[in-house]
C-alpha cells in the first residue's frame, strides 16, 4: 500500500515529528509519502485557517492520488477538506477526527475528547453535530496550548492527564480521544497514567486510528461511496 500524509500547514515545523509518528504506526510494506500545502496556515486553530488551508489540501490530496496513492491521511483533528477531498478522488482519504472517535465509540459509551484551545470547540461540536455524533460526545476539553507549542511532552502530558482525569471522575468520559494530531507520542503514557487512577481507560490517538483505518480500507478493497462523495458538476472554477 502506497499512503499519502498531507500535512495542512505551510511550514516544515511539524514534518519530521509526523513522519516518525506515521512509520511508527504503519504495517510492514507501507509505502509512505509526505505532502506539505503550498498555500493555507501555519496551524489550523480556526474556521477561518481551515477555509485558507482547504485549496492547498485538495490540490496535495489529488496531486497523490494522481501519483499511485491508495488512501490519504490529512493530518489535522478537524477534518478540513476530507469531505471535498474525496469527491474528487477514488481513493480513501480521511482526518484525524472521524476514525479516532468512530475506534472510541466501540471502546466505551461516553468518549471524552481533549483538544488544544477554546476556540477549537465550536468546531469540534459542529463536527459532532454534522456526524450525528452529539449523544456520545460526553466532553470535549481544553489543554490551552496552541498547535505549533505542543513540542513540550511533559508539560502537555499533565494538562492531558489533567484534563482526562477530570473527564472520567465527572462521568463525561468513558474513551479518551486526543483532539489533535500534534498531540504526538503521548497516548499510551496517558493511557498509564489514567489506569495508576484504578481503573482503566482507553486513551484513541488519531494518527494511529487514521493510518489503521486507512490500512484496513485498503485490504478490504473499499472507497467512500459515489452516492454520497458524487463528483461536483463540471463548470467553471478559479482554484
Amino acid at each position: 500500500m502506497k499512503l499519502t500524509v498531507v500535512i495542512p500547514i505551510i511550514s516544515d515545523a511539524l514534518t519530521d515529528h509526523v513522519r516518525s509518528e506515521v512509520e511508527g504506526w504503519m504495517a510492514p510494506g507501507t509505502e509512505l509519502e509526505i505532502r506539505r500545502i503550498a498555500r493555507g496556515t501555519a496551524s489550523i486553530e480556526s474556521e477561518y485557517d481551515e477555509a485558507l488551508s482547504a485549496p492547498g489540501i485538495l490540490a496535495e490530496v489529488q496531486a497523490a492520488a494522481a501519483g499511485g496513492a491508495d488512501g490519504v491521511f490529512i493530518t489535522c483533528f478537524g477534518d478540513p477538506a476530507v469531505h471535498a477531498a474525496r469527491e474528487v478522488v477514488d481513493i480513501p482519504v480521511v482526518g484525524g477526527f472521524e476514525p479516532a472517535v468512530l475506534t472510541a465509540l466501540s471502546l466505551g459509551e461516553q468518549v471524552g475528547i481533549v483538544t488544544v484551545l477554546p476556540n477549537v470547540v465550536p468546531m469540534l461540536k459542529g463536527i459532532t453535530r454534522k456526524y450525528g455524533l452529539t449523544e456520545r460526545i460526553g466532553c470535549i476539553r481544553v489543554v490551552d496550548i496552541p498547535v505549533l507549542s505542543l513540542d513540550e511532552p511533559d508539560v502537555l502530558l499533565d494538562r492531558l492527564a489533567e484534563q482526562a482525569s477530570a473527564a472520567v471522575a465527572q462521568q463525561e468520559a468513558d474513551v479518551i480521544v486526543l483532539g489533535c494530531t500534534g498531540m504526538i507520542g503521548v497516548a499510551a503514557a496517558l493511557q498509564e497514567r489514567l489506569a495508576k487512577d484504578g481503573v482503566f481507560v482507553p486513551v484513541v490517538d488519531p494518527t494511529g486510528a487514521a493510518v489503521l483505518w486507512l490500512e484496513s480500507s485498503h485490504r478490504l478493497g473499499v472507497r467512500p461511496s459515489r452516492t454520497t462523495y458524487m463528483p461536483p458538476p463540471a463548470k467553471e472554477r478559479t482554484p
